[in-house]
């Protein structure tokens, strides 16, 4: 489903789970970007590194690099968050973002969220996206139940330019992209799936 003329394209955030510039995740985020150009306006957010570690103490004033990340948050329709797995769960810098975005304001109850993943190793990415559905879950975010993406020896999956070569997991993450597109709707308009 392409974006009819003259609707306005749905606002995403992406989220990588990884600090390094070169990430998989980093680099399937981007490649979400290009492949949904006519379905969503994804912008990957880059200042996760400014966002220290939570400490209640700390939170009053509010860090510069946490108001940030909850401004960018707050303006965005939905997120996705490209996640690898680490010790098989999801990296501390995830977790303590969505800590800080869900602490004092309610900014992710009722968010449409959708999680994929890539890591090097041969499992995919299953335990650290259920880990973040998991974490999610306590913030009332509403999160894309299908389709799912788990990435398997992703140094595989891209060319030296950091671009999808795979067919298959192209095809994977378009379909992503737009199940992303329509859930985000179905959260606009109060509809809940069945079952």
């Amino acid at each position: 489903m392409n974006t009819s003329e003259g609707e306005t394209l749905k606002s995403v955030l992406g989220i990588a789970g990884s600090l390094r510039r070169a990430s998989y995740n980093r680099r399937l985020l981007n490649e979400a970007a290009h492949l949904g150009r006519e379905e969503l306006r994804l912008r990957v957010y880059e200042e996760l590194d400014q966002v220290p570690l939570f400490n209640e103490e700390h939170e009053h004033p509010i860090p510069h690099g946490v108001l940030h990340l909850r401004e960018a948050v707050r303006a965005a329709d939905g997120l996705l968050i490209a996640t690898p797995e680490y010790n098989q769960s999801m990296p501390g810098i995830l977790k303590n973002a969505i800590d800080w975005i869900s602490r004092e304001e309610a900014l992710l109850k009722g968010k449409p969220v959708a999680i994929i993943g890539a890591t090097i190793g041969s499992w995919g990415t299953r335990l650290a996206q259920a880990a973040v559905r998991q974490t999610l879950a306590a913030t009332g975010a509403r999160v894309m139940p299908q389709p799912m993406l788990f990435i398997a020896r992703a140094g595989e999956r891209f060319d030296s330019d950091g671009r999808l070569h795979d067919v298959a997991t192209v095809s994977g993450l378009t379909e992503v992209v737009r199940a992303f597109r329509l859930w985000i709707d179905m959260q606009a308009f109060g509809v809940r799936p069945r079952g």
